[in-house]
């Protein structure tokens, strides 16, 4: 392990470090060294590693091209810049400031972070690789619920990256793909992803991390990006196992699901173009990056099945890899979010939700989902949504365990503390304290049931993170899910629990095939 500690004079590279206030730690990457910070346990932190060099000028809307290597010992004391995304003014519907972007965006981005356990002697810890969620369109590494410690005092060696957002990640013009070698457009987010992994691969043993033992997991758009790297020809061999949650089989969006084909991105994203007044790339990629982000805050940028990142189906990757799938109870299409009015609680409001979300078999929803009144109406369609999307989460671990793959789904419905806002519920990105187990971030009346789920749930993501098994000492028992209908609920009450009523189930299945 290539990590020396110095506090002081000890060490030739570190005699501009004499002065420094807290112990400092070195590692060496294949740009040049880098100096971290010692936690007082023992935790060590690098932050702001450049893992690509800058996508901006003529490599914006290119694949990420290596890190420009430095002569001088780097600082990694400090977050990287967020790539390029409109910065928030303040608390997004349930998401506060603990769950947005820190800092100024930038194209210059591509830097990635690091919370490695205690240096042991001869001993390399598993890595957790993290992919962040918002939509394909914002976030960032440095989002403060996403601080690796409490993982890393697991024994989890927890790596965060950037990645390209928006229209600097995931536009797709004719242009674009006819100068790729590969006729390919769009992606670059993902191709982000995948130089991250590289450079995982090659750097992280030096950081005390074992790179056969690398497991990816996201959350929403950042799940939607482990499925697409587990379909992806180019991530094959750069992690072990996988984590997705409240992403693939919850979120039902095509363009966020990578099915949209090449031709159809390009369609969608012409009128990018045309509000540029432009289809130049060389003008383009001239052009200041805050007016093309103003040209595309309102197009739908996602995953593109183009053929060489994402290849068309049936390839499905490594699908003996072990995974984890899951959603929380009132995830995105199934709660309130603030955006718009809230829902009226009428019988025609469920009227309307129920033709939204059955079509056809309204009739068949409302006999299995009945209200007699609105908020009894309300209730329903909330219950509706749910079922189908665990159904959904079941029927996507049927098919990953009969081509050959370990899975284990969960639902998570644990109600964060909140008793200003009750309206948004168990709501989308709700667990991310627990999994982290950083409850301190968020100013909430935390009852000792809140720190006892944060301790299980971050025990069982390392645990799954170094052995493909959640399970140890002490934890009820997640079981893998061997096709029957059930899943591990997370809450006030872990262990197994029916995906739905038989009745429901049979629905849901029947219209989930079509």
């Amino acid at each position: 392990m290539r990590i020396t500690t110095v506090a002081g004079t000890v060490f030739t590279l570190a005699g501009m470090f004499a002065a420094a206030q807290t112990p400092a730690v070195l590692a060496k990457t294949s740009g040049g060294w880098v100096k971290g910070t010692v936690l007082a346990d023992g935790i060590q932190v690098y932050r702001g590693i450049p893992f690509a060099a800058p996508p901006v000028g003529a490599r914006r809307w290119q694949p990420p091209q290596p890190a420009l290597p430095w002569k001088h010992v780097l600082a990694a004391t400090h977050f990287g810049p967020p790539c390029m995304q409109a910065k928030p003014a303040g608390r997004i519907g349930p998401w506060t400031r603990e769950y947005l972007i820190q800092g100024e965006p930038s194209e210059d981005c591509l830097y990635l972070n690091i919370w490695a356990p205690k240096a042991s002697a001869g001993r390399s810890a598993p890595v957790l690789a993290w992919i962040y969620g918002g939509g394909f369109t914002s976030g960032g590494g440095g989002v403060p619920l996403y601080d690796g410690a409490a993982l890393a005092r697991r024994g989890v060696l927890v790596v965060d990256f950037n990645y390209r957002v928006g229209p600097f990640g995931f536009l797709a013009l004719p242009q674009l793909a006819a100068e790729s070698p590969h006729h390919s457009a769009g992606n670059y987010g993902l191709l982000d992803q995948i130089a991250a992994l590289r450079w995982i691969q090659k750097n992280i043993a030096g950081f005390g991390g074992n790179p056969a033992q690398v497991t990816i997991a996201g959350q929403s758009a950042g799940a939607i990006s482990v499925g697409m790297l587990l379909r992806s020809p180019l991530a094959q061999g750069l992690f072990a196992r996988a984590i997705m949650m409240s992403g693939p089989a919850v979120l039902f969006d095509r363009r966020l699901e990578g099915d949209h084909t090449l031709s159809a991105a390009e369609r969608a994203d012409a009128p990018f173009a045309h509000a540029l007044g432009t289809k130049s790339l060389a003008a383009m990629r001239q052009m200041p990056a805050a007016r093309l982000l103003a040209a595309g805050q309102h197009a739908p940028f996602g995953p593109i099945e183009d053929g060489w990142v994402i290849p068309a189906r049936p390839f499905a990757g490594d699908s003996r890899l072990p995974v984890v799938l899951g959603m929380v109870a009132d995830d995105l299409g199934i709660g309130y979010y603030g955006f718009g009015p809230a829902p009226q609680p009428t019988l025609d409001a469920y009227h309307a939700g129920l033709a939204e979300l059955c079509g056809k078999q309204a009739p068949r929803c409302e006999a299995l989902y009945p209200a007699r009144n609105g908020r009894a109406g309300l209730a329903a369609l909330r219950a509706a949504r749910r079922d189908r999307a665990r159904v959904s989460i079941y029927l996507w671990a049927s098919a990953w365990l009969q081509a050959g793959g370990a899975v284990r789904t969960y639902y998570f419905d644990h109600l964060l503390p909140w008793p200003q806002h009750p309206e948004f519920g168990v709501f989308h990105s709700s667990e991310l304290p627990y999994v982290f187990d950083n409850l301190r971030f968020l100013d909430r009346p935390w009852r000792p049931a809140d720190h006892r789920l944060a301790t299980a749930l971050a025990d069982y993501w390392t645990n799954f993170a170094k052995t493909g098994d959640p399970n140890s000492t002490g934890l009820p028992n997640w079981p893998a899910f061997d096709g029957r209908p059930q899943t591990m609920e997370l809450g006030d009450r872990l262990g197994p629990m029916p995906v739905a009523a038989p009745a429901h189930l049979t629905f849901w299945r029947q219209q989930l095939a079509h």
